[in-house]
Order: structure tokens, then C-alpha cells, then sequence
């Protein structure tokens, strides 16, 4: 579907094209030219501009798709065994949602705690064998000001080498704040994300907030 529709937004450019190259070649050929010729030849100009124009602004209003990436990683799924039964179902119904009904490919929730106690509590999707360790600048910022950030394509942003927990290869990264927890989405294609799929994530962000802020400590 997507090729054929990529062929239809090319067509009035090729019509245009052809058709204006068969007027210059009519032109050239005919050795007397008439005044309804002229009028002919200057409105199939016309056309022919007129369809090259349309086809260009269909490139713009319909621009394509960012094209994904096979993760570099191993499909994992980690969820912390210190948790209340309710809130590993909780983590395990959110991050599943998330990986069927979005383009993640990657999940994993940090918990932010005093001291030592700091701790990812939930890996899931394709991953490579590190673990997250420790929150970078970028999580850390999230946790403090309470505001989510997407990162829309990664591999511009000098901040991705603390993504290591990540498959290298990462095209868009969410962090999305839940309290003293951050939700980390990883995707495989940048700008791939819509403001549809941003408030979606925000909500379930909000439920297992909720649902982290009822574990005992």
C-alpha cells in the first residue's frame, strides 16, 4: 500500500514532464507554425506546469514515512521479583500495551530511591544484554522537573551515549516521569511518535504511577 501510494503522488509529476517534453518535441517538428498552434502549444504548457506543481505539493502535504531499523538486541523481559504481586501485573499489562499498540520496541521503568536503593524495575522488549544501571542527565532531569522528553531522532543528540541500556542502533527515546519512577521508551524509527501516541503514553504513565506510589518501601 505505502509503494503504490508513493507511485500516485509521483504521477502528476511524470505526466507533467512527459506531456511538456512532447510539446517541445511537436514544436520543434513542425516547420510552419499557426497562431492556434501557439495557443494550443502555450495552454499544454500550462497543464504540464500545472501538474508538475501538484505533484510537488502532494511530496510536501504527504512527506514519507521515516523508515525503521531492525534493533540490534535479544527480546527480554525483566520485572522486579521485590515487587507487590498488583504492581508487577501492572508493569507487566502497561509494558505489553505499549510494545502491541505503539512503535516501542523497547521498555524499561527506572526507580529513582535514596541511596543505594535506585533500581530499574522493569525490562521488556528488544534489549541488549546491559542493564540500566544508573540514571543519566536526561533521566535525571525528567525525575527532577516532573516533564517528559522525546528525543525524536537519537543519533543527534549528543545525550544518547547514556542509553547504553538500549539497543545501540535506538532511533527515538520518550523518558516519561511517573513520580519517583521514569518510564524509557526506545523506538525504531525517529519522529515516529504522535502527539496521539504522547498523550496515550502520558495516561498509562499516570496509572502505574499510581500503582508505584501504593509499594510499600
Amino acid at each position: 500500500m505505502a509503494d503504490s501510494n508513493q507511485v500516485l503522488k509521483q504521477l502528476p509529476i511524470a505526466v507533467g514532464i512527459l506531456g511538456g517534453g512532447l510539446l517541445l518535441a511537436n514544436r520543434v517538428a513542425t516547420p510552419t507554425l499557426l497562431s492556434s498552434q501557439s495557443r494550443s502549444d502555450a495552454l499544454g504548457v500550462i497543464l504540464s506546469a500545472f501538474l508538475i506543481l501538484t505533484g510537488l505539493l502532494w511530496q510536501r502535504i504527504q512527506p514519507k514515512p521515516p523508515e525503521s531499523v531492525e534493533l540490534l538486541g535479544e527480546q527480554q523481559f525483566d520485572l522486579s521479583e521485590d515487587l507487590p504481586d498488583a504492581t508487577r501485573a501492572e508493569l507487566a499489562w502497561a509494558s505489553k500495551l505499549l510494545l502491541t499498540n505503539t512503535v516501542t520496541k523497547s521498555v524499561v521503568v527506572w526507580q529513582q530511591r535514596d541511596g543505594d536503593a535506585s533500581h530499574q524495575i522493569l525490562r521488556r522488549g528488544i534489549l541488549p544484554t546491559q542493564a540500566m544501571t544508573q540514571a543519566g542527565p536526561i533521566v535525571q532531569r525528567v525525575l527532577k522537573t516532573q516533564k517528559p522528553i522525546y528525543l525524536v531522532d537519537l543519533k543527534l543528540f549528543p545525550g544518547r551515549i547514556e542509553f547504553d541500556y538500549l539497543p545501540e542502533n535506538t532511533q527515538g527515546v520518550i523518558c516519561q516521569p511517573m513520580g519517583d519512577s521514569v518510564l524509557i521508551l526506545g523506538a525504531d524509527a525517529p519522529r515516529s511518535y504522535t502527539k496521539q501516541d504522547e498523550n496515550w503514553i502520558q495516561g498509562i504513565a499516570e496509572k502505574l504511577s499510581v500503582a508505584l506510589s501504593d509499594e510499600p518501601l
